[in-house]
Protein backbone atom coordinates (compact mmCIF):
# COMPACT_ATOMS: atom_id res chain seq x y z
CA UNK A 1 0.00 0.00 0.00
CA UNK A 2 1.56 3.59 -1.10
CA UNK A 3 1.42 6.53 0.88
CA UNK A 4 -1.12 7.93 -1.59
CA UNK A 5 -3.43 5.80 -0.81
CA UNK A 6 -3.33 6.08 2.83
CA UNK A 7 -6.39 7.75 3.94
CA UNK A 8 -6.85 9.61 6.79
CA UNK A 9 -9.47 6.31 8.30
CA UNK A 10 -6.95 4.10 7.67
CA UNK A 11 -5.18 5.04 11.30
CA UNK A 12 -8.76 4.11 13.02
CA UNK A 13 -8.80 0.94 10.77
CA UNK A 14 -5.51 -0.22 11.95
CA UNK A 15 -6.03 0.79 15.41
CA UNK A 16 -9.36 -0.85 15.76
CA UNK A 17 -8.15 -3.76 14.34
CA UNK A 18 -5.43 -3.99 16.78
CA UNK A 19 -7.42 -3.15 19.62
CA UNK A 20 -9.90 -6.56 18.55
CA UNK A 21 -6.98 -8.59 18.04
CA UNK A 22 -5.58 -7.65 21.34
CA UNK A 23 -9.09 -8.35 23.15
CA UNK A 24 -9.60 -11.58 21.47
CA UNK A 25 -6.03 -12.72 22.44
CA UNK A 26 -6.70 -12.27 25.76
CA UNK A 27 -10.19 -12.99 26.33
CA UNK A 28 -10.77 -15.88 23.68
CA UNK A 29 -13.66 -17.02 22.43
CA UNK A 30 -15.98 -19.97 23.68
CA UNK A 31 -19.70 -20.36 22.83
CA UNK A 32 -22.45 -22.53 25.34
CA UNK A 33 -24.75 -25.32 23.54
CA UNK A 34 -26.81 -27.43 25.89
CA UNK A 35 -24.29 -28.53 28.20
CA UNK A 36 -21.21 -28.39 26.22
CA UNK A 37 -19.01 -25.46 25.91
CA UNK A 38 -16.98 -24.64 22.45
CA UNK A 39 -13.88 -22.73 21.99
CA UNK A 40 -13.57 -21.07 19.55
CA UNK A 41 -10.71 -18.52 19.63
CA UNK A 42 -8.12 -19.78 22.84
CA UNK A 43 -7.51 -16.82 25.27
CA UNK A 44 -4.50 -16.41 27.82
CA UNK A 45 -6.22 -18.73 30.19
CA UNK A 46 -6.09 -21.61 27.59
CA UNK A 47 -2.07 -21.16 27.73
CA UNK A 48 -0.20 -23.87 29.14
CA UNK A 49 1.90 -22.67 31.83
CA UNK A 50 5.71 -24.60 32.36
CA UNK A 51 6.90 -26.19 35.68
CA UNK A 52 8.81 -22.85 36.32
CA UNK A 53 5.87 -20.78 36.46
CA UNK A 54 2.79 -22.87 37.55
CA UNK A 55 4.71 -26.07 38.72
CA UNK A 56 2.91 -29.88 37.37
CA UNK A 57 3.46 -33.63 37.80
CA UNK A 58 5.90 -36.07 38.14
CA UNK A 59 4.86 -39.74 36.59
CA UNK A 60 6.53 -42.79 36.88
CA UNK A 61 5.44 -44.77 34.14
CA UNK A 62 6.74 -48.77 33.54
CA UNK A 63 6.32 -51.93 31.33
CA UNK A 64 3.01 -52.64 31.61
CA UNK A 65 2.43 -56.44 33.57
CA UNK A 66 5.42 -58.56 34.17
CA UNK A 67 7.01 -57.34 30.79
CA UNK A 68 11.20 -57.03 31.08
CA UNK A 69 12.15 -54.45 28.47
CA UNK A 70 15.53 -54.42 27.64
CA UNK A 71 17.44 -51.13 28.18
CA UNK A 72 17.35 -50.47 24.55
CA UNK A 73 13.40 -50.51 24.54
CA UNK A 74 13.50 -48.04 27.55
CA UNK A 75 16.11 -45.65 25.57
CA UNK A 76 13.46 -46.03 22.71
CA UNK A 77 10.27 -45.69 24.35
CA UNK A 78 12.05 -42.64 26.50
CA UNK A 79 12.44 -40.62 23.22
CA UNK A 80 8.78 -41.60 21.54
CA UNK A 81 7.13 -39.91 24.39
CA UNK A 82 10.13 -36.91 24.85
CA UNK A 83 8.68 -36.58 20.79
CA UNK A 84 5.03 -37.08 21.69
CA UNK A 85 5.02 -34.45 24.49
CA UNK A 86 6.86 -31.77 22.21
CA UNK A 87 4.31 -32.46 19.73
CA UNK A 88 1.86 -31.65 21.96
CA UNK A 89 3.29 -27.92 22.62
CA UNK A 90 4.08 -29.33 26.05
CA UNK A 91 8.01 -27.65 25.67
CA UNK A 92 8.80 -27.49 29.03
CA UNK A 93 9.31 -31.58 30.16
CA UNK A 94 11.78 -33.40 32.45
CA UNK A 95 12.38 -36.94 31.00
CA UNK A 96 14.50 -39.78 31.58
CA UNK A 97 14.76 -43.66 32.23
CA UNK A 98 16.34 -45.89 34.93
CA UNK A 99 16.74 -49.24 33.37
CA UNK A 100 17.75 -50.96 36.92
CA UNK A 101 14.02 -50.58 38.06
CA UNK A 102 12.56 -50.77 34.21
CA UNK A 103 10.67 -47.22 35.05
CA UNK A 104 10.46 -43.93 33.05
CA UNK A 105 9.76 -40.77 35.38
CA UNK A 106 8.56 -37.87 33.53
CA UNK A 107 7.96 -34.23 34.19
CA UNK A 108 5.14 -32.08 32.87
CA UNK A 109 3.51 -28.90 33.60
CA UNK A 110 -0.38 -28.57 34.52
CA UNK A 111 -2.92 -28.44 31.83
CA UNK A 112 -4.35 -25.22 31.55
CA UNK A 113 -7.04 -25.05 33.82
CA UNK A 114 -6.34 -28.03 35.78
CA UNK A 115 -6.07 -28.37 39.48
CA UNK A 116 -6.19 -31.61 40.80
CA UNK A 117 -3.69 -34.21 38.62
CA UNK A 118 -5.08 -38.03 36.73
CA UNK A 119 -2.53 -40.10 36.31
CA UNK A 120 -4.91 -42.00 34.10
CA UNK A 121 -5.72 -39.08 31.77
CA UNK A 122 -2.02 -38.04 31.59
CA UNK A 123 -0.95 -41.41 30.51
CA UNK A 124 -3.87 -40.79 27.94
CA UNK A 125 -2.54 -37.66 26.66
CA UNK A 126 0.74 -38.71 26.03
CA UNK A 127 -0.76 -41.94 24.15
CA UNK A 128 -0.47 -45.32 25.02
CA UNK A 129 1.44 -47.94 22.40
CA UNK A 130 0.01 -46.19 19.06
CA UNK A 131 0.94 -49.06 17.18
CA UNK A 132 -0.95 -48.32 13.38
CA UNK A 133 -1.37 -51.22 11.50
CA UNK A 134 -3.23 -51.71 8.09
CA UNK A 135 -5.10 -55.24 8.08
CA UNK A 136 -7.29 -57.77 5.15
CA UNK A 137 -10.37 -57.76 6.61
CA UNK A 138 -11.94 -56.84 10.24
CA UNK A 139 -12.24 -60.25 11.87
CA UNK A 140 -11.05 -60.29 15.88
CA UNK A 141 -9.74 -62.33 18.38
CA UNK A 142 -11.27 -62.33 21.50
CA UNK A 143 -10.02 -63.52 24.86
CA UNK A 144 -11.09 -64.90 27.86
CA UNK A 145 -11.48 -61.86 29.44
CA UNK A 146 -13.50 -60.65 26.49
CA UNK A 147 -10.88 -58.02 25.13
CA UNK A 148 -10.96 -58.27 21.26
CA UNK A 149 -7.68 -58.20 19.39
CA UNK A 150 -7.11 -57.99 15.39
CA UNK A 151 -6.84 -61.01 13.67
CA UNK A 152 -6.08 -60.07 10.32
CA UNK A 153 -3.22 -60.29 8.32
CA UNK A 154 -1.06 -57.06 8.67
CA UNK A 155 -0.59 -55.52 5.39
CA UNK A 156 1.77 -52.50 6.68
CA UNK A 157 2.52 -51.04 10.07
CA UNK A 158 4.03 -48.07 10.95
CA UNK A 159 7.70 -49.24 10.73
CA UNK A 160 6.48 -49.09 7.00
CA UNK A 161 5.05 -45.14 7.03
CA UNK A 162 8.00 -42.19 6.04
CA UNK A 163 5.59 -40.08 7.41
CA UNK A 164 2.02 -38.75 7.90
CA UNK A 165 0.51 -35.62 8.29
CA UNK A 166 -3.19 -34.46 8.04
CA UNK A 167 -5.18 -32.14 5.97
CA UNK A 168 -8.86 -31.47 4.10
CA UNK A 169 -10.28 -33.70 1.60
CA UNK A 170 -13.71 -34.21 0.00
CA UNK A 171 -15.72 -36.95 0.50
CA UNK A 172 -18.37 -38.79 -1.36
CA UNK A 173 -20.97 -36.85 -1.04
CA UNK A 174 -19.05 -33.56 -1.43
CA UNK A 175 -18.57 -32.24 2.05
CA UNK A 176 -15.34 -31.67 3.42
CA UNK A 177 -13.73 -34.24 5.94
CA UNK A 178 -10.10 -34.24 8.32
CA UNK A 179 -8.00 -37.43 7.14
CA UNK A 180 -4.48 -38.59 8.14
CA UNK A 181 -2.60 -38.59 5.23
CA UNK A 182 0.45 -41.40 4.88
CA UNK A 183 3.67 -41.36 2.77
CA UNK A 184 5.33 -45.21 2.57
CA UNK A 185 8.62 -46.18 2.21
CA UNK A 186 9.92 -47.93 0.03
CA UNK A 187 8.76 -51.47 1.27
CA UNK A 188 5.54 -50.58 2.48
CA UNK A 189 4.91 -48.75 -1.14
CA UNK A 190 4.98 -52.23 -2.80
CA UNK A 191 3.16 -54.02 0.07
CA UNK A 192 0.17 -51.65 0.40
CA UNK A 193 0.52 -51.84 -4.14
CA UNK A 194 -0.04 -55.91 -3.32
CA UNK A 195 -2.39 -56.03 -1.14
CA UNK A 196 -4.55 -53.43 -2.89
CA UNK A 197 -4.54 -55.30 -6.05
CA UNK A 198 -5.39 -58.53 -4.32
CA UNK A 199 -8.26 -56.49 -2.78
CA UNK A 200 -8.95 -54.64 -5.34
CA UNK A 201 -13.20 -54.54 -6.30
CA UNK A 202 -14.08 -56.92 -3.61
CA UNK A 203 -16.48 -56.87 -0.72
CA UNK A 204 -12.84 -57.30 2.02
CA UNK A 205 -11.87 -54.11 3.21
CA UNK A 206 -8.42 -53.05 4.67
CA UNK A 207 -9.37 -52.33 8.10
CA UNK A 208 -7.34 -49.34 10.12
CA UNK A 209 -6.42 -50.05 13.50
CA UNK A 210 -4.31 -47.56 16.48
CA UNK A 211 -3.25 -50.49 18.82
CA UNK A 212 -6.72 -52.69 19.44
CA UNK A 213 -8.93 -50.09 18.45
CA UNK A 214 -10.54 -49.80 14.75
CA UNK A 215 -10.23 -46.37 13.41
CA UNK A 216 -12.08 -47.02 9.92
CA UNK A 217 -12.27 -50.05 7.45
CA UNK A 218 -12.72 -48.79 3.87
CA UNK A 219 -13.00 -51.11 0.37
CA UNK A 220 -10.83 -50.99 -2.14
CA UNK A 221 -11.66 -49.55 -5.53
CA UNK A 222 -8.46 -49.61 -7.14
CA UNK A 223 -5.00 -50.76 -6.63
CA UNK A 224 -2.39 -48.04 -5.02
CA UNK A 225 0.41 -48.27 -5.94
CA UNK A 226 2.09 -44.36 -5.55
CA UNK A 227 2.89 -45.09 -2.10
CA UNK A 228 0.39 -42.58 -0.40
CA UNK A 229 -2.44 -43.97 1.81
CA UNK A 230 -5.31 -41.82 3.36
CA UNK A 231 -6.83 -42.59 6.95
CA UNK A 232 -10.39 -41.54 7.31
CA UNK A 233 -12.54 -41.89 10.39
CA UNK A 234 -14.74 -38.89 11.83
CA UNK A 235 -11.59 -36.99 12.13
CA UNK A 236 -11.58 -33.29 13.83
CA UNK A 237 -8.80 -31.41 13.45
CA UNK A 238 -7.41 -31.83 16.87
CA UNK A 239 -8.09 -35.81 16.06
CA UNK A 240 -6.34 -35.72 13.30
CA UNK A 241 -3.12 -33.99 14.07
CA UNK A 242 -3.01 -36.01 17.01
CA UNK A 243 -3.22 -39.26 15.07
CA UNK A 244 -0.49 -37.50 12.68
CA UNK A 245 1.80 -36.81 15.54
CA UNK A 246 1.63 -40.25 17.41
CA UNK A 247 2.43 -42.26 13.90
CA UNK A 248 5.43 -39.94 12.96
CA UNK A 249 6.30 -40.61 17.14
CA UNK A 250 6.47 -44.36 16.42
CA UNK A 251 4.77 -46.65 18.48
CA UNK A 252 6.35 -47.50 22.05
CA UNK A 253 7.77 -50.60 21.95
CA UNK A 254 5.87 -51.84 25.19
CA UNK A 255 2.51 -51.00 26.77
CA UNK A 256 2.74 -48.30 30.03
CA UNK A 257 1.32 -47.86 33.18
CA UNK A 258 1.56 -45.84 35.74
CA UNK A 259 3.23 -47.03 38.78
CA UNK A 260 3.18 -43.76 40.78
CA UNK A 261 2.76 -40.16 40.93
CA UNK A 262 3.13 -36.24 42.67
CA UNK A 263 2.67 -32.98 42.09
CA UNK A 264 5.41 -30.60 41.48
CA UNK A 265 6.08 -27.02 42.82
CA UNK A 266 6.93 -24.32 40.68
CA UNK A 267 10.27 -23.67 40.37
CA UNK A 268 10.21 -20.06 40.53
CA UNK A 269 7.42 -19.81 42.55
CA UNK A 270 3.61 -19.70 43.00
CA UNK A 271 3.80 -15.64 42.41
CA UNK A 272 6.38 -16.18 39.60
CA UNK A 273 3.95 -15.10 37.47
CA UNK A 274 2.58 -12.38 38.72
CA UNK A 275 5.63 -10.78 39.28
CA UNK A 276 7.10 -10.98 35.55
CA UNK A 277 3.33 -9.38 34.29
CA UNK A 278 3.62 -6.67 36.93
CA UNK A 279 7.33 -5.99 36.27
CA UNK A 280 6.24 -6.21 32.39
CA UNK A 281 3.71 -3.69 32.36
CA UNK A 282 6.01 -1.30 34.25
CA UNK A 283 8.68 -1.52 31.55
CA UNK A 284 5.74 -1.23 28.94
CA UNK A 285 4.39 1.81 30.68
CA UNK A 286 7.97 2.99 30.79
CA UNK A 287 8.75 2.85 27.52
CA UNK A 288 5.65 4.04 25.96
CA UNK A 289 5.97 7.21 27.84
CA UNK A 290 9.59 7.17 26.39
CA UNK A 291 8.57 6.28 22.91
CA UNK A 292 6.28 8.91 23.08
CA UNK A 293 8.07 11.99 24.66
CA UNK A 294 10.86 11.54 22.48
CA UNK A 295 9.30 10.93 19.07
CA UNK A 296 5.64 12.19 19.39
CA UNK A 297 2.96 10.76 16.99
CA UNK A 298 5.98 8.29 15.55
CA UNK A 299 6.23 7.41 19.16
CA UNK A 300 2.61 7.06 19.94
CA UNK A 301 2.15 4.84 16.76
CA UNK A 302 5.11 2.52 17.85
CA UNK A 303 3.19 2.10 21.53
CA UNK A 304 0.30 0.91 19.27
CA UNK A 305 2.67 -1.47 17.48
CA UNK A 306 4.08 -2.77 20.25
CA UNK A 307 0.34 -3.84 21.61
CA UNK A 308 0.32 -5.61 18.25
CA UNK A 309 2.98 -7.44 18.04
CA UNK A 310 2.79 -8.48 21.94
CA UNK A 311 -0.48 -9.73 20.96
CA UNK A 312 0.64 -11.26 18.37
CA UNK A 313 3.27 -13.50 20.23
CA UNK A 314 0.84 -14.03 22.80
CA UNK A 315 -1.69 -15.67 20.70
CA UNK A 316 0.85 -17.62 18.66
CA UNK A 317 1.14 -19.39 22.27
CA UNK A 318 -2.42 -19.97 22.73
CA UNK A 319 -2.96 -21.39 19.27
CA UNK A 320 -4.97 -18.52 18.36
CA UNK A 321 -3.76 -18.99 14.91
CA UNK A 322 -5.33 -22.11 13.63
CA UNK A 323 -2.68 -23.41 11.49
CA UNK A 324 -0.62 -24.31 14.64
CA UNK A 325 -1.60 -25.04 18.02
CA UNK A 326 -0.71 -23.74 21.21
CA UNK A 327 2.52 -24.09 23.13
CA UNK A 328 3.77 -24.31 26.49
CA UNK A 329 4.41 -20.76 28.03
CA UNK A 330 7.59 -21.27 29.92
CA UNK A 331 10.33 -18.54 31.56
CA UNK A 332 12.45 -19.13 28.23
CA UNK A 333 9.65 -18.35 26.01
CA UNK A 334 8.98 -14.95 28.19
CA UNK A 335 12.90 -14.33 27.51
CA UNK A 336 11.95 -14.93 23.45
CA UNK A 337 8.87 -12.55 23.94
CA UNK A 338 10.57 -10.27 25.47
CA UNK A 339 13.86 -10.25 23.11
CA UNK A 340 11.67 -9.64 20.29
CA UNK A 341 9.69 -6.62 21.81
CA UNK A 342 13.33 -4.99 22.01
CA UNK A 343 13.81 -5.28 18.75
CA UNK A 344 10.65 -3.90 17.41
CA UNK A 345 11.24 -1.17 19.97
CA UNK A 346 14.90 -0.34 18.62
CA UNK A 347 12.95 -0.62 14.87
CA UNK A 348 10.60 2.23 15.81
CA UNK A 349 13.28 4.14 17.33
CA UNK A 350 15.47 3.93 14.23
CA UNK A 351 12.63 5.10 11.77
CA UNK A 352 11.83 7.84 14.56
CA UNK A 353 15.58 9.08 13.86
CA UNK A 354 14.82 9.07 10.28
CA UNK A 355 11.38 10.73 10.44
CA UNK A 356 13.72 13.45 12.21
CA UNK A 357 16.54 13.49 9.95
CA UNK A 358 14.72 13.68 6.72
CA UNK A 359 12.23 16.72 8.10
CA UNK A 360 15.57 18.40 9.30
CA UNK A 361 17.13 18.14 5.92
CA UNK A 362 13.91 20.35 4.57
CA UNK A 363 11.67 17.34 3.25
CA UNK A 364 8.08 18.19 3.57
CA UNK A 365 6.37 16.05 5.92
CA UNK A 366 5.07 13.27 3.38
CA UNK A 367 8.45 12.64 1.66
CA UNK A 368 10.36 12.73 4.84
CA UNK A 369 7.95 9.84 5.91
CA UNK A 370 8.02 7.95 2.83
CA UNK A 371 12.08 8.02 2.90
CA UNK A 372 12.61 7.18 6.49
CA UNK A 373 10.83 4.06 6.05
CA UNK A 374 12.22 3.27 2.93
CA UNK A 375 15.88 3.92 4.26
CA UNK A 376 15.22 2.66 7.48
CA UNK A 377 13.61 -0.79 6.60
CA UNK A 378 17.34 -1.87 5.51
CA UNK A 379 18.84 -1.05 8.85
CA UNK A 380 15.58 -2.84 10.68
CA UNK A 381 16.01 -5.89 8.22
CA UNK A 382 19.76 -6.29 9.30
CA UNK A 383 19.05 -5.89 12.78
CA UNK A 384 16.32 -8.99 12.88
CA UNK A 385 17.67 -11.35 10.50
CA UNK A 386 20.19 -12.49 12.55
CA UNK A 387 17.62 -13.39 15.42
CA UNK A 388 15.98 -14.97 12.27
CA UNK A 389 18.19 -17.39 11.91
CA UNK A 390 18.72 -18.03 15.30
CA UNK A 391 15.41 -18.94 16.25
CA UNK A 392 15.03 -21.33 13.16
CA UNK A 393 18.19 -23.19 13.90
CA UNK A 394 17.31 -23.76 17.66
CA UNK A 395 13.59 -24.74 16.07
CA UNK A 396 15.18 -26.94 13.83
CA UNK A 397 17.70 -28.66 16.35
CA UNK A 398 15.66 -29.05 19.27
CA UNK A 399 12.02 -29.39 17.38
CA UNK A 400 9.86 -31.94 17.23
CA UNK A 401 11.48 -34.25 14.01
CA UNK A 402 8.60 -33.81 12.06
CA UNK A 403 8.59 -30.30 11.95
CA UNK A 404 8.94 -28.35 9.16
CA UNK A 405 12.79 -26.76 10.34
CA UNK A 406 13.44 -30.34 11.78
CA UNK A 407 13.48 -31.69 9.00
CA UNK A 408 14.88 -29.40 7.12
CA UNK A 409 18.20 -29.20 9.31
CA UNK A 410 18.10 -32.46 10.40
CA UNK A 411 17.97 -33.83 7.24
CA UNK A 412 21.21 -31.45 5.75
CA UNK A 413 23.31 -30.66 9.26
CA UNK A 414 22.02 -32.18 12.38
CA UNK A 415 21.27 -35.56 10.83
CA UNK A 416 24.93 -37.24 12.19
CA UNK A 417 23.36 -35.91 15.92
CA UNK A 418 20.20 -38.13 15.57
CA UNK A 419 16.55 -36.69 16.67
CA UNK A 420 16.29 -34.50 19.20
CA UNK A 421 12.94 -32.68 21.07
CA UNK A 422 14.25 -30.21 23.70
CA UNK A 423 11.24 -28.09 24.58
CA UNK A 424 12.44 -25.35 26.65
CA UNK A 425 15.23 -24.61 23.79
CA UNK A 426 13.01 -24.77 21.22
CA UNK A 427 10.73 -22.72 22.82
CA UNK A 428 12.79 -19.47 22.75
CA UNK A 429 13.23 -19.80 19.53
CA UNK A 430 9.54 -20.39 18.76
CA UNK A 431 8.69 -17.28 20.99
CA UNK A 432 11.54 -15.68 19.12
CA UNK A 433 10.79 -16.13 15.59
CA UNK A 434 7.01 -15.01 16.15
CA UNK A 435 7.99 -11.85 17.46
CA UNK A 436 10.47 -10.76 14.90
CA UNK A 437 7.70 -11.73 12.09
CA UNK A 438 5.11 -9.76 14.47
CA UNK A 439 7.53 -6.52 14.37
CA UNK A 440 7.63 -6.60 10.90
CA UNK A 441 3.91 -6.18 10.64
CA UNK A 442 2.77 -4.52 13.18
CA UNK A 443 6.02 -2.33 13.55
CA UNK A 444 7.46 -1.71 9.84
CA UNK A 445 4.00 -2.31 7.94
CA UNK A 446 1.22 -1.01 10.19
CA UNK A 447 3.43 1.62 11.50
CA UNK A 448 3.61 3.04 8.25
CA UNK A 449 0.10 2.64 7.34
CA UNK A 450 -0.62 4.41 10.69
CA UNK A 451 1.86 7.23 10.42
CA UNK A 452 1.24 8.14 6.69
CA UNK A 453 -2.54 8.36 7.93
CA UNK A 454 -2.15 10.77 10.71
CA UNK A 455 -0.19 13.05 8.63
CA UNK A 456 -3.20 13.86 6.80
CA UNK A 457 -4.62 14.55 10.07
CA UNK A 458 -2.27 16.36 11.99
CA UNK A 459 0.28 17.90 9.95
CA UNK A 460 2.50 19.92 11.75
CA UNK A 461 6.00 18.97 11.15
CA UNK A 462 7.21 19.29 15.17
CA UNK A 463 4.82 16.56 15.52
CA UNK A 464 7.19 14.38 14.09
CA UNK A 465 10.34 15.63 15.39
CA UNK A 466 10.53 18.37 12.93
CA UNK A 467 11.08 21.56 13.16
CA UNK A 468 8.13 24.57 12.54
CA UNK A 469 7.80 26.62 9.32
Amino acid sequence: MTVKKTGKSTFFIVVALIALFAVSTATGLDYLFGDNTTTVIKGVDDIRLGIDIKGGVDVTFAPAGDYDATDEQLDAATEIIKTRLASLGINDNELYSDGKSDRIIVRFPWQAGESNFDPEAAVKELGEMAELTFRKGTDTNTDEEGNATPAGEIVISGSDIEEAGYTQQPDSYGNYEWVVTLKLNGDGTSKFASATSELAGSSTPISIWMDNTMISAPTVNNAISNGNAVITGNFTSESAKKLADQINSGALPFKIETKSFKTISPTMGEGSLDAILLAAGIAFALIAVYMIVLYRIPGLVAVIALVGQVSGSIAAVTGWFGFQPGATLTIPGIAGIILAVGMGVDANIITGERIKEELRSGKSLDSAISMAYKRAFSAILDGNITNVIIAVILMGAFGVPSSFFSKILNRTIFFMFGATAEGVVYSFGFTLLVGVICNFIFGVFFSRLMVTSLSKIAGNRVLYGGDQK
